[in-house]
């Protein structure tokens, strides 16, 4: 196996005598707050005064999550020792940012909880070639709290601005306390990315976060999710099947209108009142209009567009009614393993023991040990050759997860000996 497994780190971190201290605020960047780039002459100017160097990056993104529709993103920053940090506007840019290209390719980016943004800077154009993720770093160096506050705190004795991260970023013009809370974001982020990287290198587990962030990098975008609606908050009020067509109609009608009107979802009409109009299954729009959301003046004016919707869960054939369950390809639901086989129900018990000890033992979470899927697929079908490092690595585990976890769990799908 590629990369050997170092020998157990002595504790997740010293705390130092810096944490016996209040952490230093930061306050105001340290170069001031640099203007917003908003037009090609900005984003060329910014890159070409990235251009020259080969340092690191770090880099963040903030989107509108909660308020529109899309992931997009509504501010890049990004910050080069030597350059300085900079705030660019993707919307008066056609959310295009492909001529800083150029300046980002190769050197590491440094980004914290790397897969939230990555999907929309590929969108606006920008991919890394090498990163490093800060909070996916805190979560392997086995660090209670990986937020980025935290963290910084922790590591730096700096504590960041707080209270905008779930602001609506698509507002313009952006209030100047949102800009400094941004441009913050990435002040002291490679420092924070050196300070991660000396301590996984003193734990032995650099070699592993390297592979991590890898997989992160390359991952892409994940497969569309079979049937969404079912993840409608409150869903399990929900019993009949004709019921749950209703909310699956629902779910649709207020996804497309959510989609064109680029508005969150759940702002287009919360879960609660879908849940809510599939249990009462009123037979008017005056019946609808009763329930307590579809009162509402912005409810009445759509008082039509979500009867229809009902309508055509009620029309449907039996045949077409969806599943009480999700069909899945995966085992059944674990709660159900003793019944209907209770020897991989012993396997998984075997199998999650000893990934708590590892867990303990080398101060990583047991979910990034092994992906939780991953682990209820071996234990419920083991490989007929017995063969479980091939078995973990076509599931997707990287090489120091497979070394690590290997034996432990090829111990678990031993079959017991009886004494």
């Amino acid at each position: 196996m590629p990369g050997g497994v170092p020998g157990p780190a002595q504790g997740a971190a010293s705390d130092g005598d810096a944490e016996e201290n209040a952490p230093v605020p930061l306050l105001r960047p340290a170069d001031g707050l640099p203007e917003v780039v908003r037009d090609a002459a900005g984003l060329a100017a910014t890159t070409a005064a990235l251009a020259p160097f080969s340092v690191p990056v770090a880099v963040d993104a903030e989107r509108a999550s909660g308020f529109r529709y899309s992931q997009r993103a509504y501010l890049v920053q990004l910050r080069r020792a030597g350059a300085g940090t900079a705030l660019v506007d993707p919307v008066p840019l056609g959310g295009d940012l492909t001529g800083l290209a150029p300046a980002l390719d190769g050197p590491e980016w440094v980004l914290h909880a790397a897969s939230q943004d990555l999907p929309c800077l590929a969108e606006a154009g920008l991919r890394p070639a090498r990163l490093f993720d800060t909070e996916l770093a805190g979560r392997l160096a086995g660090l209670p709290r990986v937020g980025l506050g935290p963290l910084t705190e922790r590591m730096l004795g700096l504590s960041l601005e707080k209270g905008h991260g779930a602001a609506d970023w698509s507002r313009r013009p952006l209030p100047e306390d949102w800009l400094v809370y941004a441009a913050l974001d990435v002040e002291v982020l490679v420092e924070l990315r050196d300070a991660l990287a000396a301590l996984l290198e003193e734990q032995g587990k650099l070699e592993w976060a390297l592979e991590e962030f890898e997989a992160v990098r390359t991952a892409g975008p994940p497969p569309p999710r079979a049937d969404p609606w079912r993840r409608t908050s409150g869903i399990h009020k929900v019993r009949r099947p004709r019921a749950l067509a209703a909310v699956r109609a629902l779910w649709e009608a207020r996804d497309r209108l959510a989609a064109d009107r680029d508005v969150a979802p759940g702002r287009v009409l919360p879960d609660s009142a879908i849940v809510e109009a599939a249990v009462a299954s009123p037979t008017s729009p005056k019946a609808l209009s009763q329930l307590p959301v579809f009162r509402g003046r912005a409810q009445r004016r759509l008082e039509s567009y979500w009867f229809d919707a009902l309508r055509s869960a009620q029309a449907l054939p039996d045949a077409e009614l969806p599943r009480p369950a999700a069909a899945t390809d995966g085992p059944p639901p674990v709660s159900r393993w003793a019944d209907r086989d209770p020897a991989a129900a012993a396997r998984l018990s075997a199998a999650r023991a000893g990934l708590a000890e590892l867990s303990e033992r080398w101060s990583v979470p047991v979910e990034n040990l092994l992906q939780p899927d991953l682990l209820r697929r071996l234990c419920w079908s083991p490989p007929a050759d017995g063969d479980v490092p091939a078995f973990l690595e076509r599931g997707g585990a990287r090489n120091w997860q497979i070394a690590l976890t290997a034996p432990v769990l090829e111990k678990a799908l031993s079959p017991r000996q009886e004494p």
